[in-house]
Parts: C-alpha cells; structure tokens; sequence
C-alpha cells in the first residue's frame, strides 16, 4: 500500500472530522447507519484506515485514522449514554422496541382479564342453571301437592283503619 503524504492525511483527518459532525448530529445517509463504515464513506477515505495494521515483524502499528475512529466511538458512546441517540434508524428502531413491549403488556392483560371474564361467565351461567332447576323443581312440588287450596279473595269495600 502506497504511503499518503501529509498534506493528504490532513486534508482526510479535517474530512473525517466534518463527517463525524454530521454523523453525529443526526444526518446520516438513507442507507447508512452510525459507524466507522458510513464514516469511511462519508469522508470518502479507505475504512482500513481506522484500523490497526501489523508490521511484517508482527509488531501493532495504530491505523493512519485510528485515533479518529476511538473518538468517534467515545462520542457515539457519551451520547446514547445521555439518551440521544443520533441515528433516526437507531432511534426509530429503539420506538418500536419500547411500543412492542408495551403492546406486549396491554395483550398480557388483556389476555389476563379475557381469562377472568370467560371464568365469570360460566360461573354466572352454572348458577342460572342451578336457579332454574330449583325453580322447576318447586314448580312441580306445588302442583304435584293437592292438598293446597287457594282461599277465596275477599273484595276490599271501604277504608280499612283511620286514613287521616
């Protein structure tokens, strides 16, 4: 791989830096995300510039944009530590995330209270059924009984104690 020089590298590092701004004020391309790759895109410089290379002698050697990459992640992490996260995709996903469990809860219950009232209703129905059987029951009692005899019903004619 062919060395930059330093003018090269300047003029990407102010590049990567305009990007992360924008990444993180919230203005991220339709089909990207907030991370290293839609960085790399954005500033328009290879993405295996944020990472660490190895020497031929197997020795670490930090990445021409490495310390970009750390503080962009230091960023992104102290912001969605605050609550804000900068991604509409991400913010738009965290939502939903929070109405499904809510709606997961409302169905709970709903479930729980269905459950309850399904129990009810057979419960009211046994004792309609248990009321109808007696009331059958005592039905054919009186009529099966002859030994009842109804008394004749005496016609009121006048005013029965002091209406004053």
């Amino acid at each position: 791989m062919a060395r930059i020089s330093a003018e090269t590298r300047a003029r990407n590092e102010q590049a990567i830096r305009a990007a992360m701004e924008r990444l993180l004020s919230g203005e991220v391309p339709p089909d990207g995300s907030t991370d290293l790759k839609t960085l790399a895109r954005m500033a328009e410089v290879p993405r295996t510039g944020f990472y660490p290379k190895k020497n031929r002698d197997s020795t670490p050697q930090p990445g021409p944009y490495q310390h970009l990459a750390e503080e962009f992640d230091r960023r992104l992490t102290t912001l969605r530590q605050a609550g804000t996260i900068p991604d509409p995709k991400a913010a738009q996903i965290e939502r939903l995330k929070q109405a499904n469990e809510a709606l997961k809860k409302r169905l709970e219950q709903c479930d729980t209270e269905l459950a309850d009232l399904k129990a009810f209703k057979q419960l009211a129905l046994s004792r309609i059924a248990a009321q109808q059987h007696e009331i059958e029951r005592l039905r054919e009692q009186t009529t099966a009984d002859t030994k009842i005899t109804t008394l004749p019903r005496r016609p009121v004619t006048g005013a029965i104690g002091s209406c004053s």
